[in-house]
């Protein structure tokens, strides 16, 4: 029989938005369409379990299940008590409930919250006697809702936990980069599969982790327990299970070195226990080493960096000090080498003393970040 497909929202990060959308049409949406942070598209139910196993970019994928117009906080409390709440839940479903708004109707968004709580168990007493419980903690269904100037949107969260949570960091180090963010650095940075790739300054290596995820074809939910939409009163098991394995099978070998390099021997003692949370271990190679004593062990092979360096906000270090250092090694003892990093110091990366070929707005966390590209090549450019 044949699944009706409906529209979804994939949410990411600032800057990701066409990555994810490659994703999305790699693994076969249809009508995909780049927002602000989110990508919608559609697909069946199928595809919602393929794409919350899959995506490396998407923090979360939601099901929109209800359309309005609302002008005021009173239409806002009627409309959504006319909603078919009963459809997605039970009176034994733990709910949450979490509120958005590009105007400003609401002057707190927990009020919103509020009244969509009170509409929600207001219509389960007067239907069927009885209301369903908060789940404060760990809800067994979320929903999302957003007001904007073209109405409210009333959408399923069908992830649960953020997707950027893979299951595999399991120690971290004092600044960790978002999972979902080091698999767009990945892909932006245009790393083909097919080179060595070095991470100099790996931290806990989430960088290096993503890298061969996408490298060997694993999909990034692989070491997850559970999705929401397992709590659906629609969710098909035994199509999940097929989905799945079907997943699993694609997954392949990676013949190209990944290496990471740390000074800190906690950095590199963390790197490595992820790295094995992730069975990874034979792909990925974690050395301690100060990367301002190193050379490039290959001078005449090609070299693929990407690294995520101290910023001097989050990590105390003199940023001026520090990038021109870190320049005067790539350039001398780093020949035939593209060099990406992310950074939110500005004034760093005056001093780095070359000049970037690609400069990509991001944001790590709230920091306003660059990715930025230098080409090293051995002797001169010409």
């Amino acid at each position: 029989m044949k699944q009706v497909q409906f529209d979804m929202i994939a949410k990411t990060l600032f800057g990701l938005e066409q990555v994810l959308e490659n994703e999305l049409k790699l693994l076969g949406a249809t009508s995909v369409k780049q927002g602000v942070r989110n990508v919608r598209f559609r697909g069946d139910s199928g595809f919602l379990y393929k794409a919350n196993l899959c995506c490396r970019t998407a923090l979360r994928i939601l099901k929109p299940i209800y359309f309005d117009q609302v002008k005021s906080v009173d239409s806002y409390y009627h409309s959504l008590s006319r909603l078919p709440w009963e459809e997605y839940m039970s009176i034994d479903t733990r709910f949450s409930i979490q509120f958005t708004q590009s105007v400003p109707m609401f002057d707190n968004t927990m009020f919103a919250a509020q009244r969509a709580k009170d509409a929600l168990v207001d219509r389960f007493r007067k239907k069927q006697g009885n209301r369903p419980s908060v789940g404060r903690e760990d809800p067994d269904i979320t929903f999302f809702i957003h007001l904007s100037p073209k109405g409210m949107e009333v959408s399923i969260d069908s992830s649960g936990k953020p997707l950027n949570q893979r299951g595999y960091r399991t120690e971290t180090n004092i600044a960790p980069i978002n999972e979902v963010l080091a698999a767009g650095l990945v892909t932006l940075s245009g790393w083909k599969h097919t080179s060595p790739l070095l991470d100099p300054m790996c931290g806990s290596g989430t960088l290096l982790i993503e890298a061969a995820m996408q490298a060997c074809n694993i999909p990034s939910q692989i070491n997850r327990k559970q999705f929401a939409f397992e709590n659906w009163n629609d969710y098909d098991a035994d199509l999940f299970a097929t989905i799945r394995e079907a997943m699993l099978n694609r997954v392949k070998e990676c013949f190209v070195p990944l290496m990471g390099y740390d000074k800190a021997p906690s950095a590199v003692r963390k790197a490595q226990q992820n790295i094995e949370a992730a069975n990874l271990s034979d792909y990925i190679s974690i050395h301690r080493r100060d990367f301002f004593k190193t050379q490039k062990d290959h001078p005449e092979q090609y070299l693929h960096v990407l690294t995520n360096p101290p910023y001097g906000e989050r990590l105390a270090v003199d940023a001026g000090v520090f990038y021109m250092q870190m320049g005067d090694v790539f350039k001398q003892k780093y020949p035939n080498t593209d060099v990406w990093m992310i950074t939110a110091s500005m004034e760093g990366l005056k001093k780095f003393g070359l000049r970037t070929s690609r400069k990509i707005k991001l944001f790590n966390g709230k920091l306003e970040s660059r990715l930025v590209y230098f080409p090293i090549y051995s002797g001169s450019k010409s």
